[in-house]
C-alpha cells in the first residue's frame, strides 16, 4: 500500500462515552482526554496510527465533546512554544519543528448514543470505500498495515482484532479466521474484541441511527452470522484503560522509555 493510500484511509475513533469508572476525572473531562504521562490517551492513539502512515481522523464526540473540540482548535498552541506579537493582534509564530499532517474531523454524535449510532452518524464524513475504527481508551502495538491488508485479502465487510487479555471480557468465537459468533459473555476465556477494526463502507448497512444501536451487539453479530466478519489475531501488546490501575500500567509502560505503541 502506498503512503498516499494510507493517508487517505480514515480512522474513526469513538470518543463519546462517559467513562464512569474514572468519575473523579471524567467529571471534568471526557475519558479520551485523560492523560497518560502528560498527554491525552487520544493523542497517543492518533500518534500510533499516524506513525503507521494514517493521518485522516474522524472523532465521534459525545460526553463533554466541547473539550475535545477546544483541544484541537488550540492544538498548535498546546503542543508548541510560540511568540505572540501584542502589537499585531492575532499574529502568532509557532516554534514547533515537529508539525503534524493530521486532518481531524470532530462530529457531535449525541450525548447518550451508543457505539453503533455514533458510527452511523459520521457516515457522511467517510469518503473512502474502507475505513478503520477504534475506541478512545486503548493502546496496542498491532501492525496496522498488516491488519488492513488482511482485511482486503479476505473480502468480507468487517475485521476485528482479536487479543488475549485477562479473562474478564467477551469472546470472539472463530473457525480459523472467520468469526462464527460474537459473544460478550463467554464461559471459557478466549480471544476478545481488542478494537482496531477495519470495515468496508457497506458495513454501515448493519447500523441504525437509533441511540441504542450498539456496534458490538446486533451489527457485528449479524455480520458474523452472514459470514462477513473475520478476525485478525494479535498476540502482542494490548492494554485498555478501563480502570485507574490500567492507567498506571500504561504510564509505567510509557515511562520505561520503550512504549510498545510508540510508532514515531
Amino acid at each position: 500500500m502506498t503512503d498516499t493510500q494510507r493517508s487517505d484511509l480514515p480512522v474513526v475513533i469513538l470518543c463519546g462515552g462517559q467513562g464512569t469508572r474514572f468519575r473523579e476525572q471524567t467529571e471534568r473531562k471526557p475519558k479520551p482526554m485523560i492523560e497518560v504521562s502528560g498527554r491525552p490517551i487520544l493523542w497517543h492513539i492518533m500518534k500510533f496510527y499516524s506513525g503507521h502512515g494514517y493521518h485522516n481522523f474522524i472523532l465521534c464526540l459525545g460526553y463533554m465533546g466541547d473539550i475535545i473540540k477546544q483541544y484541537f482548535l488550540n492544538f498548535a498552541a498546546i503542543e508548541s512554544d510560540f511568540t505572540v506579537d501584542l502589537s499585531a493582534p492575532g499574529k502568532i509564530k509557532y516554534h514547533n519543528e515537529d508539525s503534524l499532517d493530521w486532518t481531524v474531523t470532530c462530529v457531535d454524535t449525541g450525548a447518550d448514543s451508543m457505539t453503533g449510532a455514533r458510527l452511523r452518524r459520521v457516515a457522511k464524513f467517510i469518503d473512502a470505500d474502507q475505513f478503520m475504527l477504534t475506541y478512545g481508551d486503548g493502546l496496542s502495538n498491532v501492525n496496522v498495515p498488516e491488519l488492513v491488508e488482511f482485511h482486503r485479502q479476505h473480502g468480507g465487510a468487517a475485521t476485528v482484532t482479536g487479543v488475549r487479555p485477562p479473562g474478564r471480557f467477551g469472546e470472539l468465537l472463530v473457525d480459523g479466521t472467520r468469526v462464527t459468533r460474537f459473544s460478550e459473555k463467554p464461559v471459557d476465556q478466549g480471544r476478545i474484541n481488542g478494537g482496531f477494526f477495519v470495515f468496508n463502507k457497506d458495513f454501515l448497512r448493519y447500523l441504525t441511527d437509533d441511540d441504542g444501536c450498539v456496534l458490538e451487539r446486533t451489527p457485528l453479530e449479524q455480520a458474523a452470522a452472514d459470514g462477513q466478519l473475520q478476525m485478525y489475531a494479535h498476540d502482542g501488546y494490548w492494554q485498555c484503560m478501563d480502570t485507574y490501575r490500567d492507567l498506571l500500567h500504561l504510564e509505567a509502560d510509557w515511562n520505561d522509555g520503550d512504549a510498545p505503541w510508540r510508532t514515531w
